[in-house]
C-alpha cells in the first residue's frame, strides 16, 4: 500500500499579514494610551455645595443619610431617609460603592463626599477608595435622589 505524502504549507503571506496585524494593534494601543485617547477626565469646576454623607441600614430595609463633621463622625444629623424597596438608585450607587470598598478589604465606615459643583454637576465620592461618580450622567431623576441630600437643596443646613 502506498502512501502520498505531500508537504503543504501555510502561506507565508498570511503569517506575515497577521503578524502585522499584530504589531498594528499593539502600536496603535501604545500610541492612544499615551496620548489619552479615550480617557475621560474630570472637568475643572468650583464647587458650590459639598457635604460629607454617611448612609447606614436600617433593620426594616431603610437607609439613613446622615451629614458628618469632616474632622470626626461622631457629629453626625439626620438629612434623609429612604423608605424599604425606594430608590433603587441610590441603593444601587451605595452597592457599587461598597463594593469597591469590600474589593480593597476596607470595612464599611466612613462618609461619601456628595458635592454640587458650579456648572451644575453633582458627583458622589469615596475618599477611601478614590472611586468617583458623576451622578448626572444617569439623568436628572437619579441625580435628584441625591440633591435633596444637599443643604441648599433641602433650604438650610
Amino acid at each position: 500500500m502506498s502512501h502520498d505524502h505531500f508537504s503543504e504549507t501555510f502561506p507565508k503571506g498570511a503569517l506575515w499579514g497577521a503578524a502585522a496585524l499584530i504589531a498594528c494593534a499593539i502600536t496603535l494601543t501604545v500610541v492612544a494610551r499615551d496620548r489619552g485617547v479615550g480617557r475621560v477626565d474630570r472637568p475643572a469646576s468650583a464647587v458650590v455645595e459639598e457635604v460629607d454623607v454617611r448612609f447606614e441600614d436600617r433593620a426594616d430595609g431603610a437607609i439613613v443619610a446622615f451629614r458628618v463633621d469632616a474632622s470626626s463622625e461622631v457629629r453626625r444629623v439626620e438629612i434623609g431617609r429612604f423608605a424599604p424597596g425606594t430608590s433603587g438608585f441610590v441603593r444601587g450607587v451605595l452597592r457599587g460603592l461598597a463594593r469597591e470598598r469590600k474589593l480593597e478589604s476596607l470595612d464599611d465606615a466612613g462618609a461619601f463626599r456628595l458635592t454640587r459643583w458650579a456648572d451644575g454637576r453633582l458627583s458622589i465620592e469615596d475618599p477611601r477608595t478614590g472611586r468617583y461618580v458623576e451622578l448626572g450622567a444617569f439623568g436628572a431623576t437619579n441625580s435628584a435622589a441625591f440633591a435633596g441630600l444637599l443643604p441648599e437643596t433641602r433650604g438650610g443646613p
